[in-house]
């Protein structure tokens, strides 16, 4: 049986990151990928005020298995329009 990588092993996740996602219940990359990007980040803006665009695309770079800044262009573009409607 495979061990059960840590949110820490994904790309674009560091300690600090790790945290708060433990913090809105999310311990594990599956449950990550799970609940989704959006999802996720909006669980992050419920404890973090700071939460912004770059956090949103480290999240999809995780979810995706690569560096935030090798995201698709569209990708990027998608997740820019959700942080616009995330502040209206």
């Amino acid at each position: 049986m495979d061990q059960q990588i840590k949110l820490t092993e994904m790309p674009n996740i560091g300690k600090v990151v790790t945290e708060k996602l433990c913090q809105v219940g999310i311990t594990t990359p599956e449950e990550l990928r799970e609940i989704g990007t959006e999802q996720a980040f909006i669980r992050l803006q419920t404890i973090d005020e700071t939460a912004c665009l770059s956090l949103l695309q480290a999240l999809e770079g995780a979810v995706q298995g690569i560096r935030w800044h090798n995201l698709p262009k569209e990708r990027k573009e998608e997740l820019k329009e959700f942080m616009r409607l995330r502040r209206i």
